[in-house]
């Protein structure tokens, strides 16, 4: 506490007066900015995909580049961050190929993994060839702190020997609930719209695109990715492989990998993007509490009012 001895004039007491009125009209504004330093931490949950090169049926060799892909998310201090699909192990145009590079989750391989990762603090998806009893998946795990946390597989494969996967569970990091899907799922409706009804605002959907049409390609994914942003109200995360090879080892066609990651917001604007043709890790910084037009509520609420049209429609199309 600060005495003041005001003289018989009372200029001591105008001085006082001005200061007290100083310190009361700063101190909420003070108090505001350390309420906004307090919540400056978790304002912002970091996320990100590394747009990296795959070595096509070379386990050792991808888990090098998803150890490196975090040694980078660690200084960027990214809290989820997505790899491609099929990146442990490749993608393949046969079934003996994408089987001999295939793998369980309770394998050496998957013990490798989850222990070779264990020192890194980012959650993070890598997608591989699952071997399920008699069947293979195009599954993503998702892994945090050397612990498989969960899987998704794909619903829609592109390639026949592939199972369709039919679980579309959310998981949740910092209060953000997120969902995956593959790759062909985000050019399909159901995927999306089912994990935003179940409280997905962030979809990560892993690639591995190589084509031999990149442009006209690249055009039809983005438009079926703004489309699933903008109608379910959701982060889109497009998060793909790159490579310069227009030959891969195991696929029987010439190709480009382009790349071309990118994050979406809800109204379908690129946010971070990774580029065309560079290994790249994308960073963007998520506002949870950010407002947007849209939201899930408009799927929600076309769902329930034409689900008994919808079925109709569905049946009468037989």
């Amino acid at each position: 506490m600060t005495w003041i001895f005001l003289r018989k004039d009372g200029s001591k007491m105008r001085k006082c007066i001005a200061v007290l009125l100083i310190v009361i009209s700063c101190a909420p504004i003070a108090a505001k900015n350390k309420a906004a330093e307090k919540r400056s931490g978790q304002k912002y949950i970091r996320i990100g995909h590394y747009q990296c090169v795959p070595i096509q049926g070379d386990f050792k060799a991808d888990l090098k580049t998803v150890i490196r892909g975090l040694e980078q998310a660690k200084e960027a201090n990214l809290d989820i961050v997505s790899f491609p699909e099929s990146f442990l192990g490749g993608y393949f145009s046969e079934e003996e190929d994408a089987r001999e590079n295939a793998f369980s989750i309770d394998s050496p391989q998957m013990k490798e993994l989850l222990e070779k990762t264990s020192r890194f603090e980012s959650m993070f998806m890598v997608g591989f060839n699952e071997i399920r009893g008699d069947k293979i998946y195009n599954t993503v795990a998702l892994i945090e702190k050397g612990r498989l946390i969960g899987t998704y597989s794909k619903a829609f494969p592109c390639m026949a020997y592939f199972s369709p996967g039919r679980e579309f569970p959310v998981f949740e990091k910092k209060g953000l609930k997120f969902g995956i899907i593959i790759c062909a799922d985000g050019g399909h409706i159901e995927p999306a719209r089912i994990l935003a009804l179940k409280g997905a605002t962030i979809i990560f959907a892993p690639h591995y695109n190589y084509v031999n049409n990149p442009l006209m390609h690249n055009q039809m994914v983005r438009s079926d990715h703004v489309a699933r942003a903008v109608e379910n109200g959701v982060y889109f995360v497009r998060g793909n492989t790159v490579t310069s090879e227009r030959s891969l080892k195991g696929l029987n066609y010439y190709g480009y990998g382009y790349g071309d990651s990118y994050v979406l917001n809800p109204h379908g604007v690129v946010v971070a993007a990774a580029g065309f043709y560079d290994e790249y890790l994308m960073v963007y910084n998520l506002d949870p509490t950010r407002k947007y037009r849209t939201s899930p509520d408009r799927s929600r609420g076309s769902a329930k009012a034409l689900i008994d049209i919808y079925k109709k429609a569905l049946d009468e199309a037989k």
